[in-house]
């Protein structure tokens, strides 16, 4: 049975920076920066995107980079092309 990670926004942004660390550890990505804000956390990934990401965006990024199953990385991959490869695989 799977259980969710994450019960709330702040734990879901916390385990987004989580996975974030994890990929940058894996060399996945150069870097990240998350900004924290009374209500919100803001993630960017300075080569891949310009665009801040949600806690939910950045979680789902992070999550395909360091779940992939052969670790064939494209090194090309935004955050863009990694939803719609999401979204054409549900």
């Amino acid at each position: 049975m799977n259980h969710a990670e994450f019960t709330d926004e702040i734990t879901l942004a916390a385990r987004a920076e989580k996975l974030g660390e994890t990929a940058l550890l894996m060399g996945l990505i150069p870097s990240f920066v998350v900004r924290h804000f009374p209500d919100s956390w803001e993630f960017y990934i300075p080569d891949e995107t310009a665009q801040q990401l949600t806690p939910e965006e950045a979680y789902l990024h992070f999550k395909q980079l360091v779940d992939l199953p052969s670790r064939q990385i494209d090194r090309d991959l935004t955050p863009e092309h990694s939803f719609e490869q999401l979204n054409t695989s549900l």
